[in-house]
């Protein structure tokens, strides 16, 4: 579908690809409240009852980058369909899991189709919407259904488990994937980039096998330890997989990744934030249900209708910001949404032991949520401003990736610091369970505003203030804006 398509084959197809998204975001969240069930029904060990939530972003995040240049050079629309038939039968697949390892098996596989479809539906947003206000409006409906997936999937997690079993969690995708394969030939229409004749397999293996073996080491580091010979070891190896990687695309004529595509310094920059975006998103709602659950003693359905004004939060304030961003352009919009959400945080961080679900969780909430909607949007407008075309799948998945890797970064970095604020707290012996949990909440709430604080001050320095105002410009005018040189 281009950009002179009529608006109502827009609004179908756009429909369709943030649908695809939102369940895409939701299921790196939703088996959350469901965990203790599935592990008992399992027999899952406690260690490795994590996995069920690693798998899925390990694939998910090692795969982004192939599975957006693969949109480029095969097909976005075929890759789309792909990957939603794969996420369906993975789903099904784990919904009927009679043991842990097929449980993280199909979860990883879950992933791997998250991976194909969440670069092909931004691309293919990317090339159906003319640059400017037109493709502003759509990001914002994406931003609006992609940012409330983590907190809808805690939601909608709680009421499945409750109401139907934690098998559900699972098999409610199983329809809505076929559903979206089957209407994706109806409502989008096929794209790709046939300048490159041929594939890099040696590139799509080095950073495929890098950027899995990076997530791999963040998210297991505050188990094996920091300092220990699996996190070094592991981290140097992928870092060698990723410098080889370097190395190859240097020297290919027709690369997986042309390099080119970062001379675009808003692009630098839109990746940059995204992954302290992703470092302070996703530690937020990790220790937001944690508090609630193991403080508060919110029941798995309570913790997850908690999340309800956070989510309204997110939409109403995402489905705002693309107007903004058309007025003021998206520099400004987004140092506003990271000091938003660093604001939020500080205030998380004020969280007590004897403390309410109004005061301490729906206040914060509230304000973060704004944060997090006034900032998703235009990060990723800025992600894929300037892009040619033929480069919009790649752009898709350099974005994804920089928030997944962020996101995997910053739960492991935050749960260390709360994990080690709690561990001496408890060793003093002076106070309880509780108050030592909330302490630790209390630090890494405090932790994610300092990342988040340097978000705002690297959007400052690092986005091009002219491609935001040439944008904005282009936007008033109803124009394509214009692409950098």
């Amino acid at each position: 579908m281009s950009p002179s398509a009529t608006p109502r084959a827009k609004n179908l197809a756009l429909a369709l690809l943030a649908t695809a998204q939102f369940v895409v975001v939701l299921d790196a969240s939703i088996v959350n409240v469901a965990l203790p069930s599935i592990g008992r029904d399992l027999d899952f060990a406690q260690e490795n009852l994590s996995w069920v939530l690693n798998a899925y972003t390990l694939v998910f995040g090692g795969f982004l980058l192939l599975g957006g240049r693969l949109a480029d050079l095969l097909g976005r629309r075929r890759m789309f369909i792909y990957g939603m038939w794969l996420f369906a039968a993975a789903s099904l697949v784990g919904g009927l899991a009679q043991s842990d390892v097929m449980l993280i098996a199909a979860r990883a596989v879950q992933g791997l189709g998250a991976a194909l479809i969440s670069p092909a539906a931004l691309s293919i947003v990317t090339t159906t919407f003319a640059e400017g206000s037109e493709r502003n409006r759509a990001l914002g409906v994406w931003g609006a259904v992609a940012g409330s997936g983590g907190a809808v999937g805690v939601l909608l997690g709680g009421i499945l488990t409750e109401w139907a079993g934690w098998e559900w969690v699972l098999f409610v995708n199983v329809p809505i994937g076929i559903a979206a394969a089957l209407l994706a030939p109806r409502l989008l229409q096929e794209s790709r980039d046939v300048s490159s004749p041929s594939f890099d397999i040696a590139g799509a293996v080095s950073v495929t096998g890098g950027l899995a073996l990076l997530v791999y080491t963040l998210v297991d580091a505050n188990n094996a330890g920091w300092g220990s010979t699996q996190t070094l070891g592991l981290g140097a190896l992928a870092l060698a997989l990723l410098a080889a990687f370097v190395a190859i695309e240097s020297r290919r004529r027709h690369p997986l990744v042309p390099f080119s595509i970062f001379r675009l310094r808003t692009l630098r920059g839109a990746n940059v934030i995204g992954l302290l975006m992703g470092m302070s998103l996703f530690a937020m709602f990790f220790f937001i249900t944690l508090y609630m659950q193991q403080v508060l003693g919110f029941e798995p359905l309570e913790a997850g209708l908690a999340y309800l004004p956070l989510s309204a939060g997110i939409i109403v304030s995402a489905g705002g910001a693309s107007q903004l961003v058309n007025r003021f352009g998206f520099k400004p919009v987004l140092i506003t949404g990271m000091v938003l959400l660093a604001v939020g945080l500080v205030w998380f961080s004020q969280v007590s032991p004897g403390g309410s679900y109004v005061g301490d969780v729906l206040f914060p909430s509230l304000l973060a949520a704004v944060g997090l909607g006034l900032a998703f949007v235009p990060v990723t407008i800025a992600s894929v401003t300037g892009t040619k075309p033929s480069e919009a799948g790649l752009a898709s998945g350099l974005i994804n990736t920089s928030q997944q890797v962020g996101g995997a970064l910053g739960l492991a970095i935050l749960a260390t610091v709360s994990t080690g604020r709690t561990d001496d707290v408890l060793a003093a012996g002076e106070h309880s369970r509780a108050v030592a949990l909330t302490e630790g909440f209390q630090d890494a709430f405090l932790a994610g505003a300092g990342i988040a604080v340097l978000g705002a001050v690297l959007a400052a320095l690092m986005i091009s203030s002219r491609d935001s105002r040439e944008m904005a410009e282009a936007a008033r005018r109803g124009e394509v804006a214009p692409v950098p040189a």
